[in-house]
């Protein structure tokens, strides 16, 4: 049994291990790499499409690729041919944006997704998104016919307003942005939490341990590689659905009520 044995005990990681010192005043690791997205996305846009040609080029037909997901796959799909177009930036940024911030977790040094704290995906959602979405409603209807066709959708008996309306309300004004936040918070944390507890793990199990201990922190740093080629898919999934939402909202929010 002594083989089994490790020298120092093993501390997991845990929330705590996503509060990062902060690297000089109250500047934190993550602030700068939100930053850093903003001048990678902006270079590397510039670079793509300064010589634009009918061959495109691998860098220009990346940046397209991307364009056609906001463009025809997410804003036209969910938003409607009629409405699409002028919100076509705001929902290839933040698709590109969240992308971006959630790979830094595959990357070496960076190894960090910025989505992982809860604060960036909050802001994205309840700041940018949210107020969008109910802007152009009540532009388009105002806001009596906005509230009317958000809170009272045709078809139900007129009583049943009376609960289905407080209903309507707590999803579409405080459950959706939430949600919208959460959901990609939760799965960058989840991920980067599972890709430093195998990490962690494998590593403690080599240095630490001894005879059969040691062989098997192969399988735990193994794990830790599967895990990240999973996270990056994931990473790639929550930026998409992110911006389908966010187009769907708006959407939602431009509907005439049939």
């Amino acid at each position: 049994m002594g083989a089994l044995v490790l020298a120092e005990p093993f501390s997991p990681p845990s929330a705590e291990s996503f509060n990062l010192p902060p690297i000089f005043g109250g500047v934190t690791k993550p602030m700068v790499l939100v930053v850093l997205s903003t001048v990678i996305i902006s270079a590397y846009l510039l670079l793509a499409t300064r010589r634009l040609s009918v061959v495109p080029s691998k860098g220009q037909f990346a940046a397209e690729s991307l364009y056609n997901v906001g463009r025809n796959t997410l804003a036209r799909e969910q938003i409607g041919s009629q409405d699409f177009m002028r919100f076509v930036p705001l929902i290839f940024s933040l698709f590109i944006f969240v992308l971006v911030n959630n790979i830094y977790g595959i990357i070496p040094i960076l190894q960090f997704p910025t989505m992982s704290h809860i604060g960036f995906a909050l802001a994205l959602s309840v700041l940018v998104v949210y107020p969008t979405y109910h802007y152009a409603g009540i532009r388009k209807f105002g806001l009596g016919g906005y509230l009317k066709n958000q809170l009272f959708p045709p078809g139900a008996p007129g009583p049943v307003y009376i609960l289905l309306a407080p209903i309507e309300f707590f999803t579409k004004f405080i459950v959706n942005p939430l949600t919208l936040a959460i959901r990609v918070f939760a799965a960058m944390f989840a991920g980067h939490l599972l890709i430093m507890l195998f990490a962690l793990a494998g590593t403690h199990l080599l240095l630490e341990g001894e005879g059969v201990v040691k062989a098997i922190s192969a399988f735990s740093l193994g794990g830790a590689v599967l895990v990240t080629f999973l996270e990056a898919l994931i990473q790639t999934i929550q930026a998409y659905i992110f911006a389908l939402l966010s187009a769907s909202y708006i959407g939602t929010a431009l509907a005439d009520a049939h």
